[in-house]
């Protein structure tokens, strides 16, 4: 159909795609990628979002009559320069305001035709990176005359004087197409200082961004509320009115959403590609909502890549088969300690084959001259050669189909602008045979391997006296991370994490993080999902917030965190794993708006993770805290400590019923004349283990209590805290803190935290805590904020699952 409809409440509005094409195709007839801003009017009037302002082209060379000068009512009218070049017209003074009067506009019409060229040159020379390709080289008289031939003319707009000209009473509301999210909608503070707004604000307040693929206008719209932006437009703030509705809003987000939908690649339908389009900014007079400017660049669709054969990941993950290049007779080189690794994974000799020529066997496990002797297909085949053999390798296990996955170890494979041609090359033979619907997946390169503790293998080729020990049994979680020193270094930090798989993605020349998040989406084997991304390959971002979605919709709780969020951080990545790094609030918001758990930092992502894999099962109702520790400054600082511009707690107000309960422990253990039962709680350093630990349970089973973290005071005179067993005061009595808590925390379906806030010889009682299933940490504000964000994060995945 032409039309798209949508509603909200009683409200119906239209979208008529015919007549939105037709302007897309006069101006790609007339060599433009841009439309001008009486089209962009004219793509607003079709789009049913509000009615804008009435205009007319004086065009460049024409000459206007009175009446044509006449024909907008008011004591002023608008003059905009008109020019698929000037962009910034305001800089150049491409805009003014006249009176209406035939003799006043002709004049500034004129003068703008003369004027503005010149200003944009001057402008030009001072940002000579701004000016476009064909303009390029030239100068003087030959640009201005390049400039002046380029305006159409000069648009003369209706005047629409605004309700209010207070600070926050404009609205800039656009979509952008970007290469790894496909169109994004933001709204937020409008006006020529946009920009200033959403970089000084909190996070949040100046602007609202989300996947137009991934929400509507009525869930933009609940975003957006929180927003000043919001509360000014809907006078909310001291001394100001309303001046537009609700509805008004919805309707305007929906039509921006729908349109994006429509002209996106995600439609292959779509006979162009929205790649900007934005009202900046709309103003308000007498409840109408006035476009004061906009733009619009648009493209034609480009070739869709072939799928990849994702169904091939679970033989790379659970191989029964293993094939292994590069492996040294004589020595130990990166081959020969992957080989060694996944024989002590426990992998069986038997099924592991050997590439190499001119021997039989090497460490027992038997070895082929090439790949068209291998004795049959193999479910995983490691590349450990160099760089400069993998093209050849690729177009050889491409042709023989020898194994369903492959993983590529070798770096030089685009991280380096030398190796760009040879990863393009390699890219190019992979997709051609998904083309062709044949070929294996490939993991990489640059790939530091894969741990599965379910496939019962270990491709890592660091040496086994480097790994870390990491303790207990594997957790029902996976780590996926673009850098393999990353996961290797963060698990070396906490080896309490412990998942399962361990999958270091690389370049990601085939497979991509939103191919690996979608696999764990779907599998019975994980509850926990960490992700470290550099970047996203082209629209693999909403890929991945689809995947992530999914997961979260499974029950699934994801943490992710995103290297390259300042211009500095993006410009590393370029060089690293030849990522390409997008822009990190979009980046943020979109995976965010998909239910994942966003880290800011790498220790924000331990403590994330660690809280992910211990506290799945645990029951998420709300946010409200209670908090307890025998040192006063520590239950002080947990209350100061539980908001922040990324979450919200609140101090949970204790029941009757939790009240008394704690009067009755510290009566019978004749604390009751130095405790004051609130919260937050100090229960003194008088209290013992058994108190510390009676008192958790109290809290935690009360009926307003979310979640609570606790102060285990290690130098308390009476707490047994100390590693020396031969001491009164051992954690290896059966009557220590973690002794009890052993027991004590598998009885709870609410959440408990520890702060273990001490020097190193409260190291093992950390570690010994961690073994006995608590989340510990060494500073109570670091223990809170940790918690607030994992809450924040389950509350919002919670809420995601009651809207489907």
């Amino acid at each position: 159909m032409a039309d798209s409809h949508f509603a909200f409440g009683s409200v119906q509005v239209a979208v008529n795609y015919d007549a939105i094409n037709a302007l897309f195709e006069e101006a790609h007839a007339e060599g433009r990628d841009s439309l001008f801003e009486y089209e962009v009017y004219d793509l607003l009037k079709e789009s049913g979002a509000e009615t804008p302002p009435k205009c007319v082209l004086l065009e460049r060379g024409a000459r206007p009559d009175d009446a044509t000068l006449s024909s907008l009512t008011g004591d002023k009218v608008v003059l905009k320069i008109v020019s698929p070049t000037i962009v910034h017209k305001t800089e150049v003074g491409g805009v003014r305001v006249v009176e209406n009067s035939p003799d006043a506009i002709r004049s500034a019409w004129r003068r703008m035709l003369y004027e503005v060229p010149e200003n944009y040159v001057a402008f030009l020379e001072r940002q000579s990176s701004t000016a476009p390709d064909h303009y390029q080289g030239l100068e003087g008289e030959s640009l201005i005359q390049a400039v002046a031939r380029d305006v159409r003319g000069v648009l003369m707009v209706q005047f629409m004087e605004p309700d209010s000209k207070e600070f926050g009473n404009e609205l800039i509301v656009g979509i952008r197409k970007t290469r790894e999210f496909g169109a994004v909608l933001g709204a937020g503070l409008g006006g020529t200082d946009t920009e200033i707004y959403a970089e000084r604000f909190r996070k949040g307040q100046a602007v609202t961004l989300c996947s137009t693929a991934m929400t509507n206008g009525e869930q933009f719209f609940q975003l957006f509320k929180k927003t000043l932006s919001y509360k000014k437009l809907a006078g909310l703030t001291r001394g100001q009115r309303r001046i537009v509705t609700d509805e008004q809003l919805v309707e305007c987000f929906s039509s921006f959403i729908d349109m994006a939908n429509h002209y996106s690649p995600q439609n292959p339908d779509a006979p162009f590609h929205i790649e900007e389009l934005e009202i900046n900014p709309f103003a308000y007079a007498d409840y109408l909502m006035v476009p004061l400017d906009g733009m619009c660049r648009f493209s034609r669709p480009g070739s869709v890549p072939a799928p990849r054969p994702v169904d091939k990941i679970a033989s790379l993950l659970h191989p029964k088969t293993i094939g292994i290049i590069g492996v040294s007779a004589s020595r130990m080189n990166f081959g020969r300690i992957i080989l060694n690794n996944v024989l002590e994974a426990g992998f069986a000799k038997n099924d592991v084959r050997i590439i190499r020529p001119g021997v039989d066997a090497i460490d027992g496990v038997v070895c082929v001259s090439d790949l068209a002797s291998l004795d049959r297909k193999l479910d995983l085949f490691v590349v450990a050669v160099s760089a400069q053999q993998v093209p050849a390798l690729v177009d050889e296990l491409v042709e023989l189909d020898v194994a369903n996955g492959v993983m590529l170890i070798p770096g030089g494979m685009g991280e380096t602008e030398e190796s760009k041609e040879r990863a393009a090359e390699v890219i190019a033979k992979i997709n051609a045979a998904h083309a062709q619907g044949t070929g294996p997946v490939f993991l990489g390169g640059n790939c530091m391997g894969v741990v599965s503790r379910p496939g019962n293998y270990d491709t890592w080729f660091i040496p086994e006296e480097k790994l870390p020990e990491l303790k207990g049994s594997p957790h029902r979680a996976a780590f996926i991370s673009q850098s393999g020193a990353f996961m290797l270094t963060r698990l070396s930090q906490c080896p309490e994490l412990n998942p399962s798989y361990m999958i270091s993605m690389g370049n990601q020349t085939d497979l991509t993080l939103g191919d690996m998040v979608a696999h764990f989406a779907d599998s019975d084997a994980v509850d926990v999902i960490a992700v470290y991304a550099e970047g996203f390959n082209d629209m693999d971002g909403l890929a991945f917030c689809r995947s992530v979605r999914r997961a979260v919709l499974a029950g699934k709780d994801v943490v992710f965190y995103k290297a390259g969020r300042t211009p500095e951080g993006k410009s590393a990545t370029s060089g690293h794993t030849a990522s390409l790094a997008g822009d990190y609030p979009v980046c943020e918001s979109c995976v965010r708006q998909a239910g994942a758990i966003v880290a800011q930092s790498f220790t924000q992502f331990e403590n994330l993770f660690m809280l992910a894999e211990r506290l799945h099962d645990k029951v998420i109702r709300g946010n409200r805290l209670a908090a307890m520790s025998g040192a006063g400054f520590e239950a002080v600082g947990m209350a100061d400590s539980i908001q922040s511009d990324d979450y919200r707690m609140e101090l949970a107000p204790l029941s009757k019923k939790t009240q008394a309960a704690l009067n009755e422990l510290f009566v019978k253990n004749r604390l009751d004349s130095l405790v004051t039962v609130t919260n937050p709680l100090d229960i003194t350093p008088g209290s013992n283990d058994q108190v510390h630990a009676d008192a958790i349970r109290i809290l935690a089973e009360g009926p307003n209590v979310d979640a609570v973290v606790a102060g285990l005071d290690p130098m308390s005179p009476v707490m047994r805290t100390l590693a020396d067993p031969d001491t009164p005061l051992t954690m290896d009595d059966e009557r220590s803190i973690a002794a009890l808590l052993a027991e004590l925390l598998p009885t709870l379906d609410t959440p408990v935290i520890g702060v273990v806030d001490g020097g190193r010889q409260y190291d093992a009682l950390e570690d010994r805590l961690k073994g006995v299933g608590l989340c510990t940490f060494r500073t109570s504000d670091l223990a809170v904020a940790a918690l607030a964000q994992y809450i924040e994060g389950r509350l919002n995945a919670g809420a995601l699952r009651q809207r489907v």
